[in-house]
Protein backbone atom coordinates (compact mmCIF):
# COMPACT_ATOMS: atom_id res chain seq x y z
CA UNK A 1 0.00 0.00 0.00
CA UNK A 2 1.35 3.39 -0.93
CA UNK A 3 0.34 6.88 0.06
CA UNK A 4 0.28 9.92 -2.13
CA UNK A 5 2.70 12.64 -1.08
CA UNK A 6 1.11 15.80 0.35
CA UNK A 7 0.48 18.53 -2.22
CA UNK A 8 3.20 21.14 -2.59
CA UNK A 9 2.42 24.54 -1.04
CA UNK A 10 1.23 27.18 -3.48
CA UNK A 11 3.94 29.62 -4.52
CA UNK A 12 3.45 33.29 -3.75
CA UNK A 13 3.23 35.54 -6.78
CA UNK A 14 3.54 39.22 -7.57
CA UNK A 15 0.45 40.06 -5.52
CA UNK A 16 1.90 38.55 -2.33
CA UNK A 17 5.31 40.17 -2.77
CA UNK A 18 3.66 43.53 -3.42
CA UNK A 19 1.57 43.02 -0.30
CA UNK A 20 4.77 42.31 1.64
CA UNK A 21 6.15 45.67 0.52
CA UNK A 22 2.99 47.37 1.77
CA UNK A 23 3.28 45.54 5.11
CA UNK A 24 6.86 46.68 5.58
CA UNK A 25 5.86 50.36 5.70
CA UNK A 26 3.94 50.21 8.99
CA UNK A 27 6.52 47.81 10.43
CA UNK A 28 9.29 50.29 9.63
CA UNK A 29 7.40 53.15 11.26
CA UNK A 30 6.43 51.19 14.36
CA UNK A 31 10.04 50.19 14.93
CA UNK A 32 11.19 53.77 14.27
CA UNK A 33 8.84 55.11 16.93
CA UNK A 34 10.94 53.33 19.57
CA UNK A 35 13.78 55.82 18.98
CA UNK A 36 12.14 58.72 17.15
CA UNK A 37 12.07 61.04 20.19
CA UNK A 38 15.83 60.93 20.88
CA UNK A 39 16.50 64.30 19.26
CA UNK A 40 12.98 65.75 19.44
CA UNK A 41 12.74 65.80 23.24
CA UNK A 42 14.68 69.09 23.74
CA UNK A 43 12.30 70.91 21.38
CA UNK A 44 9.30 69.24 23.03
CA UNK A 45 10.57 70.28 26.46
CA UNK A 46 11.00 73.88 25.34
CA UNK A 47 7.52 74.00 23.78
CA UNK A 48 5.34 71.97 26.18
CA UNK A 49 7.44 72.42 29.36
CA UNK A 50 6.76 68.94 30.79
CA UNK A 51 7.82 68.03 34.30
CA UNK A 52 10.61 65.50 34.80
CA UNK A 53 8.02 62.77 35.40
CA UNK A 54 6.00 63.77 32.34
CA UNK A 55 9.12 63.77 30.16
CA UNK A 56 9.90 60.26 31.37
CA UNK A 57 6.38 59.11 30.45
CA UNK A 58 6.60 60.77 27.04
CA UNK A 59 9.61 58.53 26.38
CA UNK A 60 8.48 55.30 28.00
CA UNK A 61 4.70 55.05 27.64
CA UNK A 62 4.92 53.88 24.01
CA UNK A 63 7.20 50.94 24.79
CA UNK A 64 5.31 49.95 27.93
CA UNK A 65 1.90 49.86 26.25
CA UNK A 66 3.35 48.09 23.21
CA UNK A 67 4.96 45.36 25.31
CA UNK A 68 1.96 44.95 27.59
CA UNK A 69 -0.58 44.44 24.79
CA UNK A 70 1.37 42.30 22.31
CA UNK A 71 -0.04 38.98 23.52
CA UNK A 72 -3.56 40.37 23.75
CA UNK A 73 -3.48 41.79 20.24
CA UNK A 74 -1.89 38.69 18.73
CA UNK A 75 -4.67 36.54 20.17
CA UNK A 76 -7.33 39.08 19.14
CA UNK A 77 -6.07 39.06 15.56
CA UNK A 78 -6.39 35.28 15.42
CA UNK A 79 -10.04 35.67 16.44
CA UNK A 80 -11.35 38.68 14.52
CA UNK A 81 -8.98 38.47 11.54
CA UNK A 82 -5.38 39.62 11.19
CA UNK A 83 -6.07 41.96 8.27
CA UNK A 84 -8.98 43.55 10.11
CA UNK A 85 -6.90 44.12 13.22
CA UNK A 86 -4.02 45.47 11.11
CA UNK A 87 -6.27 48.04 9.45
CA UNK A 88 -7.84 49.05 12.77
CA UNK A 89 -4.36 49.47 14.21
CA UNK A 90 -3.21 51.49 11.20
CA UNK A 91 -6.16 53.87 11.62
CA UNK A 92 -5.43 54.23 15.34
CA UNK A 93 -1.71 54.72 14.72
CA UNK A 94 -2.30 57.38 12.07
CA UNK A 95 -4.86 59.25 14.18
CA UNK A 96 -2.62 59.19 17.25
CA UNK A 97 0.31 60.41 15.14
CA UNK A 98 -1.72 63.40 14.01
CA UNK A 99 -2.77 64.20 17.58
CA UNK A 100 0.81 63.83 18.83
CA UNK A 101 2.15 66.14 16.12
CA UNK A 102 -0.13 68.99 17.19
CA UNK A 103 -0.27 68.26 20.93
CA UNK A 104 -0.46 71.46 22.95
CA UNK A 105 0.26 69.92 26.35
CA UNK A 106 2.40 67.20 27.84
CA UNK A 107 -0.71 65.29 28.92
CA UNK A 108 -2.03 65.21 25.37
CA UNK A 109 1.29 64.00 24.01
CA UNK A 110 1.50 61.25 26.65
CA UNK A 111 -2.02 60.10 25.79
CA UNK A 112 -1.22 60.12 22.07
CA UNK A 113 1.95 58.12 22.65
CA UNK A 114 -0.10 55.57 24.62
CA UNK A 115 -2.50 55.17 21.69
CA UNK A 116 0.51 54.82 19.39
CA UNK A 117 1.63 51.95 21.62
CA UNK A 118 -1.81 50.32 21.28
CA UNK A 119 -1.63 50.69 17.51
CA UNK A 120 1.91 49.34 17.43
CA UNK A 121 0.82 46.31 19.45
CA UNK A 122 -1.75 45.49 16.74
CA UNK A 123 0.57 46.13 13.82
CA UNK A 124 3.64 44.11 14.78
CA UNK A 125 2.11 40.64 15.36
CA UNK A 126 -0.42 41.19 12.56
CA UNK A 127 2.28 41.86 9.96
CA UNK A 128 4.24 38.79 11.01
CA UNK A 129 1.13 36.58 11.10
CA UNK A 130 0.08 37.77 7.63
CA UNK A 131 3.54 36.93 6.29
CA UNK A 132 3.01 33.43 7.70
CA UNK A 133 -0.34 33.03 5.95
CA UNK A 134 0.63 34.65 2.62
CA UNK A 135 3.84 32.65 2.12
CA UNK A 136 3.01 28.97 2.52
CA UNK A 137 6.07 27.75 0.62
CA UNK A 138 8.88 27.30 3.19
CA UNK A 139 11.61 28.74 0.96
CA UNK A 140 9.60 31.85 0.10
CA UNK A 141 8.51 32.27 3.71
CA UNK A 142 12.14 32.19 4.84
CA UNK A 143 12.97 34.99 2.39
CA UNK A 144 9.94 37.05 3.44
CA UNK A 145 10.73 36.71 7.14
CA UNK A 146 14.32 37.72 6.37
CA UNK A 147 12.97 40.93 4.84
CA UNK A 148 10.72 41.41 7.89
CA UNK A 149 13.68 41.06 10.29
CA UNK A 150 15.89 43.41 8.31
CA UNK A 151 13.23 46.12 8.11
CA UNK A 152 12.52 45.81 11.84
CA UNK A 153 16.19 46.27 12.75
CA UNK A 154 16.72 49.08 10.25
CA UNK A 155 13.71 50.99 11.61
CA UNK A 156 15.18 51.21 15.10
CA UNK A 157 18.43 52.59 13.67
CA UNK A 158 16.68 55.01 11.31
CA UNK A 159 14.34 56.46 13.93
CA UNK A 160 16.90 58.55 15.77
CA UNK A 161 18.56 59.79 12.56
CA UNK A 162 15.27 60.82 10.98
CA UNK A 163 14.16 62.62 14.13
CA UNK A 164 17.41 64.58 14.20
CA UNK A 165 17.08 65.63 10.57
CA UNK A 166 13.42 66.56 10.85
CA UNK A 167 13.84 68.57 14.05
CA UNK A 168 16.78 70.40 12.51
CA UNK A 169 14.64 71.65 9.59
CA UNK A 170 11.04 71.55 10.89
CA UNK A 171 9.19 71.58 14.22
CA UNK A 172 9.16 68.59 16.56
CA UNK A 173 5.69 67.44 15.44
CA UNK A 174 7.10 66.49 12.05
CA UNK A 175 8.59 63.30 13.58
CA UNK A 176 5.01 62.04 13.99
CA UNK A 177 3.56 63.33 10.72
CA UNK A 178 5.87 61.08 8.68
CA UNK A 179 3.68 58.17 9.84
CA UNK A 180 0.58 59.40 8.02
CA UNK A 181 1.42 58.65 4.34
CA UNK A 182 2.38 55.04 5.08
CA UNK A 183 -0.71 54.41 7.19
CA UNK A 184 -2.96 55.92 4.53
CA UNK A 185 -1.31 53.75 1.88
CA UNK A 186 -1.88 50.68 4.05
CA UNK A 187 -5.54 51.57 4.58
CA UNK A 188 -6.06 52.03 0.82
CA UNK A 189 -4.09 49.04 -0.50
CA UNK A 190 -4.49 46.63 2.42
CA UNK A 191 -8.08 45.53 1.69
CA UNK A 192 -7.17 44.79 -1.94
CA UNK A 193 -3.80 43.07 -1.45
CA UNK A 194 -3.87 41.41 1.95
CA UNK A 195 -5.81 38.17 2.51
CA UNK A 196 -8.00 37.85 5.56
CA UNK A 197 -7.22 34.98 7.89
CA UNK A 198 -8.44 33.96 11.32
CA UNK A 199 -8.85 30.92 13.56
CA UNK A 200 -11.91 28.95 12.36
CA UNK A 201 -13.26 28.16 15.84
CA UNK A 202 -11.49 30.47 18.32
CA UNK A 203 -13.85 30.11 21.28
CA UNK A 204 -14.65 32.94 23.63
CA UNK A 205 -12.15 35.71 24.30
CA UNK A 206 -10.66 35.37 27.79
CA UNK A 207 -10.97 38.93 29.10
CA UNK A 208 -9.53 38.09 32.53
CA UNK A 209 -6.23 37.01 30.96
CA UNK A 210 -5.72 40.48 29.45
CA UNK A 211 -5.00 42.34 32.72
CA UNK A 212 -3.13 39.32 34.07
CA UNK A 213 -0.84 39.31 31.01
CA UNK A 214 -0.19 43.03 31.37
CA UNK A 215 0.51 42.58 35.09
CA UNK A 216 3.04 39.90 34.13
CA UNK A 217 4.84 41.89 31.43
CA UNK A 218 4.86 45.52 32.58
CA UNK A 219 6.35 45.21 36.10
CA UNK A 220 9.18 43.00 34.84
CA UNK A 221 10.13 45.32 31.98
CA UNK A 222 9.79 48.41 34.19
CA UNK A 223 11.91 46.88 36.95
CA UNK A 224 14.62 45.72 34.57
CA UNK A 225 14.81 49.10 32.84
CA UNK A 226 15.05 50.96 36.13
CA UNK A 227 17.68 48.57 37.46
CA UNK A 228 19.74 49.32 34.35
CA UNK A 229 19.30 53.08 34.76
CA UNK A 230 19.40 53.52 38.54
CA UNK A 231 21.22 50.44 39.82
CA UNK A 232 20.23 48.00 42.57
CA UNK A 233 17.06 49.06 44.36
CA UNK A 234 14.66 46.95 46.41
CA UNK A 235 11.66 48.64 44.79
CA UNK A 236 12.71 47.61 41.30
CA UNK A 237 13.54 44.07 42.40
CA UNK A 238 10.08 43.83 43.95
CA UNK A 239 8.58 45.06 40.68
CA UNK A 240 10.29 42.24 38.79
CA UNK A 241 9.22 39.74 41.44
CA UNK A 242 5.57 40.82 41.27
CA UNK A 243 5.65 40.53 37.49
CA UNK A 244 7.07 37.03 37.67
CA UNK A 245 4.35 35.98 40.11
CA UNK A 246 1.69 37.25 37.71
CA UNK A 247 3.51 35.46 34.88
CA UNK A 248 3.17 32.18 36.80
CA UNK A 249 -0.53 32.93 37.34
CA UNK A 250 -0.95 33.73 33.63
CA UNK A 251 0.70 30.46 32.57
CA UNK A 252 -1.48 28.51 35.01
CA UNK A 253 -4.63 30.10 33.62
CA UNK A 254 -3.64 29.42 30.01
CA UNK A 255 -3.10 25.75 30.86
CA UNK A 256 -6.38 25.31 32.75
CA UNK A 257 -9.00 27.54 31.13
CA UNK A 258 -11.18 26.16 28.34
CA UNK A 259 -10.48 29.07 25.98
CA UNK A 260 -7.03 30.52 26.74
CA UNK A 261 -5.77 33.86 25.48
CA UNK A 262 -2.54 32.14 24.39
CA UNK A 263 -3.18 28.57 23.32
CA UNK A 264 -0.68 25.93 24.48
CA UNK A 265 -0.87 24.35 20.99
CA UNK A 266 2.19 26.14 19.52
CA UNK A 267 4.34 24.94 22.43
CA UNK A 268 3.57 21.34 21.51
CA UNK A 269 5.17 21.83 18.09
CA UNK A 270 8.83 20.73 17.87
CA UNK A 271 11.12 23.75 17.68
CA UNK A 272 8.68 26.41 18.88
CA UNK A 273 9.83 26.70 22.50
CA UNK A 274 13.56 26.63 21.62
CA UNK A 275 12.90 29.33 19.01
CA UNK A 276 11.31 31.59 21.65
CA UNK A 277 14.27 31.17 24.00
CA UNK A 278 16.83 31.73 21.24
CA UNK A 279 14.95 34.81 20.05
CA UNK A 280 15.12 36.22 23.59
CA UNK A 281 18.87 35.50 23.66
CA UNK A 282 19.32 37.31 20.34
CA UNK A 283 17.46 40.37 21.64
CA UNK A 284 19.67 40.23 24.73
CA UNK A 285 22.77 40.38 22.53
CA UNK A 286 21.51 43.23 20.37
CA UNK A 287 20.27 45.60 23.07
CA UNK A 288 23.22 44.97 25.37
CA UNK A 289 25.65 46.29 22.80
CA UNK A 290 23.48 49.30 21.93
CA UNK A 291 23.40 50.32 25.61
CA UNK A 292 27.17 50.90 25.52
CA UNK A 293 27.97 51.82 21.93
CA UNK A 294 25.57 54.76 21.75
CA UNK A 295 27.11 56.27 24.89
CA UNK A 296 30.60 55.48 23.65
CA UNK A 297 30.15 57.38 20.39
CA UNK A 298 28.58 60.42 22.06
CA UNK A 299 30.44 60.69 25.36
CA UNK A 300 33.76 58.88 24.86
CA UNK A 301 34.38 60.02 21.28
CA UNK A 302 32.64 63.37 21.99
CA UNK A 303 30.35 63.33 18.95
CA UNK A 304 27.25 65.51 18.75
CA UNK A 305 23.85 63.77 18.91
CA UNK A 306 23.06 63.95 15.19
CA UNK A 307 26.64 63.10 14.19
CA UNK A 308 26.58 60.14 16.60
CA UNK A 309 23.29 58.93 15.11
CA UNK A 310 24.69 59.14 11.58
CA UNK A 311 27.78 57.16 12.58
CA UNK A 312 25.54 54.62 14.28
CA UNK A 313 23.69 54.13 11.01
CA UNK A 314 26.76 52.73 9.23
CA UNK A 315 26.67 49.27 10.88
CA UNK A 316 23.10 48.89 9.61
CA UNK A 317 24.26 48.78 5.98
CA UNK A 318 25.53 45.15 5.93
CA UNK A 319 22.50 43.97 7.93
CA UNK A 320 20.47 43.91 4.72
CA UNK A 321 22.62 41.01 3.49
CA UNK A 322 22.60 38.89 6.64
CA UNK A 323 19.08 37.46 6.53
CA UNK A 324 19.01 36.73 2.74
CA UNK A 325 22.39 34.99 2.93
CA UNK A 326 21.19 32.79 5.78
CA UNK A 327 17.98 32.02 3.89
CA UNK A 328 20.06 30.87 0.91
CA UNK A 329 22.21 28.66 3.13
CA UNK A 330 19.14 26.94 4.59
CA UNK A 331 17.62 26.45 1.15
CA UNK A 332 20.86 24.88 -0.10
CA UNK A 333 20.76 22.23 2.58
CA UNK A 334 22.74 23.69 5.46
CA UNK A 335 21.07 22.63 8.71
CA UNK A 336 19.13 25.46 10.32
CA UNK A 337 20.69 24.53 13.66
CA UNK A 338 24.14 25.25 12.23
CA UNK A 339 23.03 28.52 10.63
CA UNK A 340 21.52 29.79 13.89
CA UNK A 341 24.53 28.58 15.88
CA UNK A 342 26.81 30.29 13.36
CA UNK A 343 24.85 33.53 13.70
CA UNK A 344 25.32 33.48 17.47
CA UNK A 345 29.04 32.73 16.98
CA UNK A 346 29.40 35.70 14.61
CA UNK A 347 27.61 37.94 17.13
CA UNK A 348 29.94 36.69 19.86
CA UNK A 349 32.88 37.70 17.66
CA UNK A 350 31.36 41.18 17.47
CA UNK A 351 31.45 41.37 21.26
CA UNK A 352 35.07 40.17 21.25
CA UNK A 353 35.90 43.01 18.85
CA UNK A 354 34.29 45.46 21.29
CA UNK A 355 36.82 44.41 23.92
CA UNK A 356 39.58 45.71 21.63
CA UNK A 357 38.09 49.19 21.22
CA UNK A 358 40.04 51.85 23.07
CA UNK A 359 38.92 55.39 23.92
CA UNK A 360 39.45 56.58 20.32
CA UNK A 361 38.56 53.51 18.24
CA UNK A 362 35.63 54.69 16.14
CA UNK A 363 36.13 52.43 13.15
CA UNK A 364 36.84 49.35 15.23
CA UNK A 365 33.69 50.03 17.23
CA UNK A 366 31.60 50.43 14.07
CA UNK A 367 33.04 47.22 12.62
CA UNK A 368 32.25 45.38 15.86
CA UNK A 369 28.68 46.68 15.79
CA UNK A 370 28.26 45.58 12.17
CA UNK A 371 29.55 42.06 12.87
CA UNK A 372 27.40 41.73 15.97
CA UNK A 373 24.26 43.05 14.24
CA UNK A 374 24.71 40.76 11.24
CA UNK A 375 24.96 37.76 13.52
CA UNK A 376 21.91 38.75 15.55
CA UNK A 377 19.74 39.50 12.52
CA UNK A 378 20.76 36.15 11.01
CA UNK A 379 19.62 34.43 14.22
CA UNK A 380 16.37 36.38 14.59
CA UNK A 381 15.30 35.81 11.00
CA UNK A 382 15.84 32.07 11.31
CA UNK A 383 14.27 31.56 14.74
CA UNK A 384 11.28 33.64 13.63
CA UNK A 385 10.87 31.42 10.59
CA UNK A 386 11.31 28.33 12.75
CA UNK A 387 8.69 29.45 15.30
CA UNK A 388 6.10 30.50 12.73
CA UNK A 389 6.63 27.35 10.68
CA UNK A 390 6.28 25.14 13.76
CA UNK A 391 3.17 26.86 15.12
CA UNK A 392 -0.23 26.03 13.59
CA UNK A 393 -1.22 28.57 10.94
CA UNK A 394 -4.44 29.39 12.81
CA UNK A 395 -2.32 30.46 15.83
CA UNK A 396 0.07 32.65 13.83
CA UNK A 397 -0.98 35.85 15.62
CA UNK A 398 -0.42 34.41 19.08
CA UNK A 399 2.90 32.90 18.02
CA UNK A 400 4.03 36.24 16.58
CA UNK A 401 3.06 38.09 19.75
CA UNK A 402 5.03 35.66 21.90
CA UNK A 403 8.12 36.25 19.76
CA UNK A 404 7.73 40.03 20.05
CA UNK A 405 7.14 39.86 23.81
CA UNK A 406 10.29 37.76 24.15
CA UNK A 407 12.19 40.42 22.24
CA UNK A 408 11.03 43.07 24.71
CA UNK A 409 12.04 40.90 27.67
CA UNK A 410 15.42 40.10 26.16
CA UNK A 411 16.22 43.75 25.56
CA UNK A 412 15.22 44.82 29.06
CA UNK A 413 17.10 41.94 30.69
CA UNK A 414 20.21 42.74 28.66
CA UNK A 415 20.28 46.40 29.66
CA UNK A 416 19.81 45.46 33.32
CA UNK A 417 22.40 42.67 33.41
CA UNK A 418 25.15 43.97 31.13
CA UNK A 419 24.44 47.55 32.20
CA UNK A 420 24.98 46.57 35.84
CA UNK A 421 28.31 44.96 34.98
CA UNK A 422 29.47 48.02 33.08
CA UNK A 423 28.35 50.36 35.86
CA UNK A 424 30.08 48.30 38.54
CA UNK A 425 33.40 48.36 36.65
CA UNK A 426 33.02 52.09 35.95
CA UNK A 427 32.54 52.88 39.64
CA UNK A 428 35.42 50.61 40.64
CA UNK A 429 37.84 52.22 38.17
CA UNK A 430 36.96 55.82 38.95
CA UNK A 431 39.51 57.45 41.31
CA UNK A 432 38.44 57.77 44.93
CA UNK A 433 39.29 61.46 44.80
CA UNK A 434 36.57 62.10 42.20
CA UNK A 435 33.35 63.77 43.45
CA UNK A 436 30.51 61.40 44.33
CA UNK A 437 28.39 62.55 41.38
CA UNK A 438 31.26 61.77 38.99
CA UNK A 439 31.51 58.17 40.22
CA UNK A 440 27.91 57.29 39.32
CA UNK A 441 27.69 57.57 35.52
CA UNK A 442 29.79 58.73 32.58
CA UNK A 443 27.36 61.58 31.89
CA UNK A 444 27.57 62.74 35.49
CA UNK A 445 31.37 62.59 35.43
CA UNK A 446 31.61 64.66 32.26
CA UNK A 447 29.17 67.22 33.66
CA UNK A 448 31.33 67.58 36.79
CA UNK A 449 34.49 67.76 34.66
CA UNK A 450 33.04 70.66 32.67
CA UNK A 451 32.73 72.64 35.90
CA UNK A 452 36.28 72.01 37.05
CA UNK A 453 39.09 74.34 35.97
CA UNK A 454 41.83 73.44 33.50
CA UNK A 455 43.75 70.21 33.94
CA UNK A 456 41.58 68.97 36.79
CA UNK A 457 38.56 68.84 34.51
CA UNK A 458 40.52 67.24 31.68
CA UNK A 459 41.97 64.59 34.01
CA UNK A 460 38.54 63.70 35.40
CA UNK A 461 37.02 63.48 31.91
CA UNK A 462 39.86 61.23 30.72
CA UNK A 463 39.55 58.98 33.76
CA UNK A 464 35.78 58.73 33.28
CA UNK A 465 36.07 57.81 29.60
CA UNK A 466 38.69 55.16 30.36
CA UNK A 467 36.57 53.75 33.19
CA UNK A 468 33.50 53.58 30.95
CA UNK A 469 35.51 51.85 28.23
CA UNK A 470 36.73 49.29 30.78
CA UNK A 471 33.12 48.72 31.83
CA UNK A 472 32.14 48.21 28.20
CA UNK A 473 34.96 45.69 27.82
CA UNK A 474 33.77 43.72 30.86
CA UNK A 475 30.18 43.69 29.60
CA UNK A 476 31.40 42.67 26.12
CA UNK A 477 33.34 39.70 27.55
CA UNK A 478 30.19 38.60 29.37
CA UNK A 479 28.09 39.06 26.23
CA UNK A 480 30.57 37.07 24.15
CA UNK A 481 30.51 34.18 26.63
CA UNK A 482 26.71 34.15 26.79
CA UNK A 483 26.31 34.26 22.99
CA UNK A 484 28.89 31.52 22.57
CA UNK A 485 26.82 29.46 24.98
CA UNK A 486 23.71 30.29 22.97
CA UNK A 487 25.48 29.09 19.81
CA UNK A 488 26.23 25.72 21.39
CA UNK A 489 22.71 25.46 22.82
CA UNK A 490 21.18 26.26 19.44
CA UNK A 491 23.12 23.53 17.66
CA UNK A 492 22.38 20.90 20.30
CA UNK A 493 18.73 21.81 20.90
CA UNK A 494 17.68 22.30 17.30
CA UNK A 495 19.53 19.19 16.20
CA UNK A 496 17.44 17.24 18.70
CA UNK A 497 14.31 18.90 17.37
CA UNK A 498 15.16 17.80 13.84
CA UNK A 499 15.91 14.27 14.96
CA UNK A 500 12.62 14.12 16.87
CA UNK A 501 10.69 15.23 13.79
CA UNK A 502 12.44 12.68 11.60
CA UNK A 503 11.82 9.95 14.14
CA UNK A 504 8.15 10.85 14.31
CA UNK A 505 7.88 10.77 10.56
CA UNK A 506 9.59 7.39 10.43
CA UNK A 507 7.08 6.01 12.92
CA UNK A 508 4.20 7.30 10.83
CA UNK A 509 5.55 5.95 7.56
CA UNK A 510 6.69 2.54 8.68
CA UNK A 511 3.28 0.81 8.69
CA UNK A 512 2.44 1.89 5.16
CA UNK A 513 5.87 1.07 3.89
CA UNK A 514 5.68 -2.60 4.84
Amino acid sequence: MTTNPPPSPALAGRREWTALGVLMLPLLLVSMDVSVLYFAIPAISADLEPSATQQLWIFDIYGFVLAGLLMTMGSLGDRIGRRRLLLIGAAAFGTASLIAAYANSAETLIAARAVLGIGGATLMPSTMALVRTMFTDPAQRTKAIGVWSGVMTAGIALGSVMSGMLVEHFWWGSVFLVNLPAMLLLLVLGPALLPESRTPDPGRFDLLSVPVSMAAVLPVIYGLKELAAEGWNVRYVMSVTVGLLFAALFVHRQRTTASPLISPDPFRAPGFSPALVLNLAAAFGMMGSAFFTTQYIQSVLDKGPLEAALWSLLPSVPIALAAPVCAQLVQRGVARAHVIGGGFAVAACGYVMLTLAKTGSLWLLLAACAVLACGIVAVMSQVTDLALSAAPAEKAGAASSLLETGTEFGGALSMAFLGSIGTAVFRHDMPDSAPAAARETLGGALAVADRLPGRAGDALATAAREAFTSGMHAAAVTGAVLLAGAAAAAVLTLRRVRETKNAGRAEQLSPSGV
